[in-house]
């Protein structure tokens, strides 16, 4: 059984191999033991986070969320060792205390992405942020350290904010694309934009102050979280946060024109990152 574990949680290393490069290197920087429960919890949000990637409407997402659900719940049908995430998941629920309710919210959270309704407001981006990326370093803690992680609540709120934030950066032109977004209306009518004028993209000087002041208040959340102290057995959770700063940074820069380029750094410049903050111990 132990090496049916064992097989699983690889699997789960690799499949973030090629679905998330960042939380990958951040499983590599952690300590040996805890590999294979983070890769889980990871490769876990990965699934999610590429559902609106499989189904062209919401009801098979809905579907596949639901099958998600049932797991943490207990009422899946049929067999969990036929899925590697599945087993691998609630293998590292069971070893490390992990409280499913929050990974029962973290599934309602993602519904929205299989909708095009906009964000009402900032409250609403935050909580969203709050349920995803924020959760996900708090449950990633605990498993590092479940002494440490309650004193990393408040870092990993705001850090969690940051970092999804950044990700909606990249994932803009692809949102656009599909009619989403994720910038709030009150963000957009303090512009002088609404949902389709912003996805039009013809009125460029107010769009590129729309995504800047979407910018900024991920730089807001993210310089919070850099004055709160973070226990070191904690930081391998916050490594991925630690590549917002330069994405945010960027995204101000560039505004209307994060439609057209990319303001992703590439892959080994995030991994200087990343290990340069594990060494400095702080994100």
């Amino acid at each position: 059984m132990a090496d049916q574990s064992s097989t699983n949680q690889d699997i789960c290393l690799a499949m973030l191999r090629d679905s998330d490069r960042d939380r990958y290197l951040a499983c590599l920087l952690s300590p040996q033991d805890k590999r294979g429960a983070l890769a889980a919890l990871y490769a876990f949000n990965a699934e999610l986070a590429r559902i609106r990637d499989l189904v062209h409407e919401p009801l098979p997402g809905e579907v596949r969320m639901q099958y998600w659900r049932d797991l943490l719940q207990g009422t899946a049908h049929g067999s969990t060792e036929a899925n590697p995430v599945a087993a691998a998941l609630l293998s590292a629920i069971e070893t490390h205390c992990l409280p499913r309710q929050t990974l029962l919210d973290m599934i309602d959270a993602r519904v929205f992405d299989l909708y095009d309704d906009p964000m009402e407001s900032r409250g609403a981006l935050e909580g969203y942020a709050g349920e995803t990326a924020s959760a996900l370093i708090q449950l990633a803690s605990l498993i590092l350290s479940p002494d440490d992680a309650p004193k990393s609540a408040e870092a990993a709120g705001h850090a969690g904010v940051a970092q999804a934030m950044a990700g909606l950066l990249l994932l803009m032109p692809l949102h656009r694309h599909r009619g989403q977004i994720y910038i709030p209306l009150e963000i957009l009518s303090a512009t002088g934009l609404d949902r389709d004028s912003f996805l039009d993209g013809g009125e460029k000087t107010r769009v590129s102050a729309a995504i800047e002041a979407f910018a900024g208040l991920g730089r807001d959340h993210l310089a919070k979280a850099r004055k709160i102290a973070i226990p070191q057995p904690l930081l391998p959770a916050f490594l991925p946060a630690a590549l917002a700063g330069p994405v945010l940074s960027k995204a101000q820069h560039v505004g209307a024109g994060l439609f057209e380029k990319t303001v992703q750094q590439p892959q080994w410049r995030r991994q200087i990152g990343m290990t340069i903050a594990l060494m400095r111990g702080k994100i």
